[in-house]
């Protein structure tokens, strides 16, 4: 198996789960749709495309390095032939950092989508169009699964927020598709994010097993407090 890790980071991202026209909520992490849709646009398919549902069985595992605090922005809008504006409010997750692990026993799927990445044929966003990522995508090849990736790849969280932990050790959540890791059916959790269709006249998303579980991360920015006061360690 090969696996693709991709680093996900940019001022504000969002991935809806359950939304209303009023309400557009987030979960607290790529979801696998949102995932793939960011492989699909890249390998430049159009949301009819009936490939699009074959990319479901990539085994796919988020990483969350670094968790985003959630942020509400709210709309005026005035329906058409409405007497009345509405309110409506979207989510957002800032300054989050996440590892994507995509892994498959297909090794030039894999290959293609690693150059799709890297050469979208379309635009790349985090969750919604206006979430653009923090510039050229961070990607890595390995040759083993997404789980033993996460469990190894060093932690990619911002320097300042390393130094903010003040820990030797951080336990960072995965979020994975079930049967990755072995022995881990007492975290199964059912998450409603595998896709259906992007098609926009019938999009819809099914339900798929997954995996919720931690791994811990050696900080590298952590240094033991010698109990002397030094003036310029919070700079």
């Amino acid at each position: 198996m090969k696996t693709l890790t991709v680093n996900l980071t940019g001022p504000l991202q969002s991935y809806g789960n359950e939304a209303t026209f009023e309400r557009r909520t987030t979960y607290h992490y790529p979801s696998k749709s949102a995932v793939i849709g960011m492989i699909a646009a890249g390998l430049g398919y159009r949301r009819d495309d009936q490939r699009i549902e074959s990319l479901n069985k990539l085994g796919i595992a988020v990483r969350i390095d670094q968790r985003g605090k959630i942020m509400t922005d709210f709309h005026i809008v005035r329906p058409q032939n409405a007497k009345n504006s509405k309110l409506t409010y979207r989510d957002y997750l800032q300054d989050a950092v996440f590892v994507v692990a995509i892994g498959s026993e297909d090794d030039n799927l894999i290959g293609q989508i690693k150059y799709a990445l890297r050469y979208p044929k379309f635009q790349l966003f985090l969750g919604r169009r206006a979430n653009v990522p923090a510039g050229v995508l961070r990607i890595e090849e390995f040759d083993t699964d997404p789980m033993t990736v996460l469990k190894e790849l060093p932690w990619q969280a911002s320097d300042w927020f390393k130094k903010r932990m003040k820990k030797e050790l951080y336990s960072a959540e995965v979020v994975a598709d079930w049967g990755l890791e072995k022995g881990a059916d007492r975290n199964l959790i059912q998450v409603k994010d595998q896709v259906g269709s992007f098609n926009v006249q019938h999009r819809y998303h099914k339900y798929r097993p997954a995996i919720r579980t931690f791994v811990t991360l050696k900080n590298n920015m952590y240094q033991e407090n010698s109990g002397e006061h030094d003036v310029w360690s919070s700079i």
